[in-house]
């Protein structure tokens, strides 16, 4: 059974590939009353889409969005709600000749060990290209979560070796300043120049996001198999370029004491913590603080420099060389998808819980 639909209310199905004539995404379960628009979901695509500068892949695709169905008069309609993208920038001359030889670190090899077939023009249905759909969604996800006051940022704070100084939650937006999305600004000047340092190599690199979300109400997330911070880590760790995740201090809770890792509560009209170290999660039910997760980010597999791989209709060993157009660093525009599914996942568990009405969120 093909997994190509997330959540359990407000359900998103993605489709499309790299190359094919289009990628979208369904959206079923967003109540009726919503106001919104193609530029609200367009303001989010933009933030992903390729060329918007030096440091991303040269694909030069403006993903305007279209909404086919589920919206009227500038509403949601409580139907399902189409979204789609059409591919234009498309150059699939240069997958031809490497298409029986799986590049390394893709998923080229596993499609074809699973369904002996795939589309091999520009990774497929396993290309970033996919996430664009993910972006869409997750627009309208925010905008629903945006009923109840809740904000979801993310910023980069690694590049390689490359360390962003911890900056305030009130100054996280200006991230959104620079290129590699980095609130800290010194820091994103030197992770710039370490990204053309490895392109000018022909090679790649990765780093870390963390993505923050507030005003997030207590009690969203259920027991046992459906704890908020398991479909949180679910959704990020689908994201195909994402190989960790952890949740408010993560794997330094493995150095600590409980002495030194339990956040204390105190009585301010509500209860709260003085610390997060448990990134606004307790039993994998949201607490009232700030929900907090760093997604840990591969270097693009896709580099100029020879590699070994197998061909796949001789099986003898071949070198290849990986040409077309990618990204040096796929972080900064992984982020606004990190930001995405983490919104699907809070505005289902939001439905669920009760805190949004499912049928109507407006007269």
């Amino acid at each position: 059974m093909a997994g190509n639909i997330f959540g359990k209310v407000f359900r998103v199905t993605t489709f499309g590939e790299s190359h094919g004539s289009a990628v979208g995404a369904v959206i079923d379960g967003c109540p009726a009353g919503l106001e919104i628009s193609e530029d609200d979901i367009q303001r989010e695509l933009d933030r992903r889409r390729p060329g918007q500068s030096n440091i991303t892949t040269t694909r030069n695709e403006k993903d305007e969005v279209k909404i086919l169905s589920g919206v009227f008069e500038g509403k949601t309609l409580g139907t399902s709600i189409a979204l789609m993208v059409w591919n234009r920038d498309v150059e699939s001359d240069s997958y031809t000749p490497i298409k029986d030889l799986p590049r390394p670190n893709h998923a080229d090899l596993t499609y074809q060990l699973k369904y002996g077939f795939r589309d091999y023009r520009g990774g497929g249905r396993s290309s970033g290209r996919e996430t664009l759909a993910r972006v869409a969604a997750g627009a309208i996800a925010k905008k629903l979560l945006s009923i109840l006051n809740v904000k979801i940022i993310g910023h980069t704070i690694k590049i390689g070796n490359v360390e962003a100084e911890k900056v305030a939650f009130e100054r996280l937006e200006e991230a959104e300043n620079n290129a590699v999305r980095c609130a800290d600004s010194k820091a994103a000047e030197t992770m710039i120049k370490e990204i053309e340092r490895v392109k000018e190599e022909g090679d790649s690199i990765g780093g870390v996001v963390e993505v923050v979300a507030i005003n997030i109400p207590a009690g969203l997330g259920e027991p046992v198999f459906d704890k908020l911070d398991a479909e949180l880590a679910k959704g990020v760790m689908s994201i195909g370029s994402v190989k960790g995740v952890e949740i408010g201090a993560g794997f330094n809770v493995a150095e600590r004491k409980g002495s030194e890792n339990n956040d204390e509560f105190y009585y301010n009209g509500e209860i709260k913590t003085y610390t997060n170290n448990s990134g606004g999660i307790l039993g994998g039910i949201s607490n009232g603080m700030p929900i907090v997760i760093k997604v840990a980010i591969k270097p693009t597999p896709s580099i100029s420099k020879p590699q070994k791989t197998v061909n796949l209709k001789t099986y003898k060993e071949e070198t290849i060389v990986i040409k077309g157009r990618h990204d040096p660093c796929i972080v900064p525009r992984v982020m606004p998808v990190c930001e995405a599914m983490v919104a699907i996942t809070i505005a289902d568990f939001a439905i669920r819980n009760g805190n949004i009405n499912p049928n109507l969120v407006s007269i």
